[in-house]
């Protein structure tokens, strides 16, 4: 399964790229000018394996008894040439609290990347749909859970995935002669062709969604993210089961590159000021400018609170 690049890493130069160099030396020759050249000094660029695992969503709440509970990852392939890579997954890790239990089969592709477990992902089949990377390119991978009837409420739970290079993984500067693209030999970088992180399950009476989306518009009346450019944020908050979500409270920093659109925080469409007075919310530019808005306490009948707030690109 061959996947394309997202924004590029700056993996360096492609493998079996042909590097050139000639001197060259100029004189006078009885007042003849002279130049020579030296011989061509030719290298070919190796293959670095690279491979860095992200993790992508925060700590996932959950319920004990819970089922199909996913956390997501990105996997990149932060080397220079073409590398396919196999996946697993460790949930009795020794750090945590339980161990949530994988499901059958516990590691998918986010296919639709929706950023969580649906119908439409497709299962990860070792040895039959391995994602193979170009340089510089990710993939979406969600590790799925059940959640142990006797989690207890505010234990934490951890699920690892590993990436590790399909021509094989070691030391850093291990060489695997004639390996690399187009034949050329590879070399493991510094991630010695293996990358892991894990993620965390947190067992609460209280389920919560949070979702967060933006809106471009840009001076000439289009939706590209240019300099002048506003974005509107739109972040969705719901209670989504029996608890309730005791003096709950929204912060959201300021993205670097933007500055906060004066007067345009609000909560289910009402206004607030972006001073710290009677109403519900404000700016807080103590440290790093961040819409602050008290939800107080939440619970499922309240239904989806929605916070909106606007920055411009710098």
């Amino acid at each position: 399964m061959v996947f394309l690049a997202g924004q590029a890493l700056a993996a360096g130069t492609p493998a079996g790229t042909v590097i050139d160099n000639v001197a060259e030396v100029s004189f006078d020759l009885a007042g003849t000018p002279i130049t020579l050249q030296s011989n061509i000094a030719s290298i070919t660029v190796v293959e670095r394996i690279d491979v860095v695992v992200a993790l992508q969503s925060g700590q996932v709440l959950a319920a004990a008894g819970n089922v199909d509970r996913a956390l997501l990852f990105t996997v990149t392939n932060t080397g220079n040439g073409t590398e396919e890579f196999s996946l697993a997954i460790d949930s009795l890790l020794a750090s945590d609290d339980f161990d949530p239990v994988p499901a059958v089969p516990p590691i998918f592709f986010d296919t639709d990347a929706s950023g969580d477990f649906t119908a439409g992902d497709v299962a990860y089949a070792p040895g039959s749909n391995d994602p193979v990377l170009p340089a510089d390119a990710s993939v979406d991978i969600l590790l799925v859970n059940d959640i142990p009837g006797v989690a207890l409420n505010g234990q934490l739970g951890r699920s690892e995935l590993t990436a590790s290079s399909a021509t094989g993984t070691g030391n850093p500067g291990d060489p695997f002669p004639g390996q690399g693209d187009g034949g050329v030999d590879a070399i493991l970088g510094t991630s010695g062709g293996t990358a892991a992180q894990f993620g965390e399950y947190l067992v609460s009476d209280v389920q919560m969604n949070i979702v967060k989306s933006i809106a471009i518009s840009d001076p000439f009346g289009n939706q590209d993210p240019i300099p002048g450019a506003t974005l509107t944020y739109t972040i969705t908050i719901e209670v989504v089961n029996g608890g309730t979500a005791t003096t709950a409270a929204f912060r959201d920093a300021v993205p670097s590159g933007t500055s906060y659109a004066a007067g345009t925080i609000t909560l289910n469409t009402i206004s607030l000021t972006d001073a710290t007075d009677a109403d519900a919310g404000e700016l807080d530019t103590s440290v790093t400018p961040t819409v602050v808005i008290r939800l107080g306490d939440l619970t499922q009948p309240d239904g989806v609170q929605i916070v909106e707030f606007q920055v411009t690109i710098d």
